[in-house]
């Protein structure tokens, strides 16, 4: 079973603006696909339709279903988004509660719910951090605490809207090895090359709303 599939994607904006053509894009279970492209070409819009967050036309089938108004509540305990900006994902007082609150909503014990939190934070190597306030958190903190808030969903796909940007150097190979370790499907949308080759299985170069496959070849002598 295909973990993403996308048939003739189109979104526009509601000024007008074309933002995807015609996208087409296969994802199997367990691989990591990388979205590249300038800025404006359609990346985070790609992702947010994948969500269901924007609704564009076109087919979009998560683990063999199609997505629709009627199923969305259960695919997006599937498929989780982590955004660009952490400070758009953590909005609780605590560490712990801004992980602690996607399974305290998911029909689970209080129990099991606190083994999430606890397994995630452990994950990212954060424990220490759980009774901290987000806002005090590096930024590099922060994206790994809202990994560590999508990993306590257990999702079987994991959208990252440019994981690495803004790090510096030792943060950003931190978290390239932290996304290496998470076994599930993962479509990563950045604009860092030398982590969408170190990490993606599969490259595809998205402008001005159309996708095209990319060779490691292609993608390393930037010929697309």
């Amino acid at each position: 079973m295909k973990a993403v599939e996308i048939k003739n994607l189109k979104y526009t904006f509601p000024d007008g603006t074309p933002a995807l053509k015609e996208v087409d894009l296969t994802v199997e279970q367990g691989e990591t696909v990388g979205i590249i492209g300038p800025n404006g070409s359609g990346k985070t819009t790609l992702l947010l339709n994948i969500m269901g967050i924007l609704e564009g036309e076109g087919e979009i089938f998560i683990l063999g279903e199609q997505l629709n108004k009627k199923n969305i509540n259960s695919i997006r305990r599937k498929v989780q988004l982590v955004f660009q900006n952490p400070d758009e994902q953590l909005f609780m007082p605590t560490v712990f509660d801004d992980v602690a609150f996607g399974p305290l909503n998911l029909d689970l014990s209080k129990q099991a719910a606190m083994k999430r939190v606890e397994e995630a934070l452990k994950f990212v190597k954060l424990v220490e951090k759980m009774h901290k306030m987000p806002h005090h958190l590096s930024l590099g903190e922060k994206k790994r605490i809202a990994i560590a808030g999508i990993l306590a969903m257990d999702p079987e796909i994991i959208l990252l809207d440019e994981p690495t940007s803004n790090l510096d150097p030792e943060m950003r190979e931190d978290l390239i090895q932290l996304l290496k370790q998470i076994p599930s499907t993962k479509i990563i949308a950045s604009h860092d090359l030398d982590m969408i080759n170190t990490l993606c299985t599969r490259i595809y170069y998205l402008k001005e709303g159309k996708i095209t496959p990319l060779s490691t070849y292609e993608l390393g002598r930037g010929t697309y």
